[in-house]
């Protein structure tokens, strides 16, 4: 291997990385295979440093297990033979010619005798023993066959020619399906459910987008508006920028908001860091990036871990309502869904066609109450 060759690919339950080698050298030996699972500063494999060195050194290693390994065999069949000697059956000549006639193993022959002497009796017992037993094993078989029959018969004109295809799941989605079932198990998970106008938001994004785009070199999207008002609501509500460890709730006093962002791979959640000191040009633009690396597989473990807060946006996928799962271990999950024109009672008297939204606040009962999440 070269310096920088990519010699592994490490699979996590939301990214791959790809590890290069740090210098040139050998790979000596591989202690773990592809799919094994892996704990974190477990050693998978054994380099040496330098070509040269390190063929030498394999070769070595190889030439020294090879020498051990003959002399281990030798020592394993001495005491192999030494073993079958002692268990060898007792029996005279006359026998063990009865035994090779039938086609017997003296080994499995049962004896009275009080010596463990095998008798020619012993022998012709163990033959009408086998006998029996094999018609009673056939008579079983055929049994079972006739009943697979059957059952085969009652499923194939059942599901009869319907076609499946089984794919094994990759690792990640694994450890995700697994993520997921252990939140619904160990948080006490409600959602409360709203409505959002969005006209004012729509009317400063169509005033402002063109002059927005050519000062920052990005566009002005909903993300940015929805993390806004997310941090402004956590600093208002720090029930819901927490943790639970323990018998404590732990108030964070930052704010690092996951954004899901879909992949082939599956959903994960990059963090926006320290979102409350960023503007909206400061937003677009860490979204864009984070969202660019998820989707050619590049994001780092450091930009996926840590956030205090998660928005997902099933609106983009033309969910209009959606209960949004939490991010364990946070406490909260703000879902985003799409704009439908829908006639709005404006007054009492006037009813106007407006852009809605529904969004869904998903949190844990058991450090924020319903007074906290229907709040507005």
């Amino acid at each position: 291997m070269q310096k920088g060759d990519y010699i592994v690919e490490l699979e996590t339950d939301k990214v791959n990385v790809e590890v290069s080698a740090d210098s040139e050298g050998v790979i000596k030996e591989i202690l773990k295979e592809e799919g094994d699972i892996v704990e974190i500063d477990e050693v998978i494999a054994l380099l040496a440093e330098g070509i040269e060195k390190g063929v030498k050194e394999v070769k070595e290693t190889n030439d020294s297990a090879e020498h051990s390994n003959v002399e281990e065999a030798a020592q394993k069949e001495e005491r192999n033979e030494k073993l079958r000697e002692s268990q060898r059956p007792i029996a005279s000549p006359a026998v063990r010619k009865l035994a090779r006639e039938l086609n017997v193993d003296l080994n499995k022959v049962k004896t009275h005798d009080l010596l463990g002497r095998i008798r020619q009796e012993d022998v012709r017992a163990h033959v009408n023993q086998s006998t029996v037993k094999a018609k009673d094993e056939a008579v079983q078989r055929d049994n079972e066959e006739e009943s697979k029959k059957v059952q085969q018969s009652v499923n194939a004109s059942s599901e009869s020619d319907k076609p499946v295809e089984r794919v094994k799941m990759s690792r990640r989605r694994q450890t995700i399906a697994k993520r997921l079932v252990e939140v619904q198990h160990t948080a006490a998970m409600l959602t409360t459910f709203n409505e959002v106008d969005m006209t004012a938001i729509m009317g400063v994004r169509k005033r402002r987008n063109e002059a927005f785009l050519k000062q920052h070199e990005v566009k002005i999207g909903f993300m940015s508006f929805f993390t806004k008002a997310v941090v402004g609501a956590l600093k208002q509500f720090p029930e819901l920028n927490a943790e639970i460890q323990g018998d404590e709730m732990v108030l964070k006093k930052f704010y690092d908001i996951g954004i899901a962002v879909g992949t082939e791979g599956g959903l994960v959640v990059p963090v926006v860091r320290n979102a409350d000191q960023l503007g909206f040009a400061g937003i677009e633009k860490e979204v864009a990036r984070l969202a660019e690396k998820a989707r050619s597989n590049k994001l780092t473990m450091n930009e996926l871990q840590g956030g205090t807060f998660t928005i997902t946006n099933g609106g983009i996928y033309g969910s209009m309502m959606s209960t949004p799962i939490l991010n364990s271990p946070q406490v909260g999950t703000l879902g985003m869904h799409s704009i439908q024109w829908r006639p709005v009672a404006v007054d009492q008297k006037t009813i106007e066609n407006r852009p809605m939204m529904y969004i869904g606040l998903s949190y844990d009962h058991r450090i924020v109450d319903g007074k906290e999440a229907v709040s507005k």
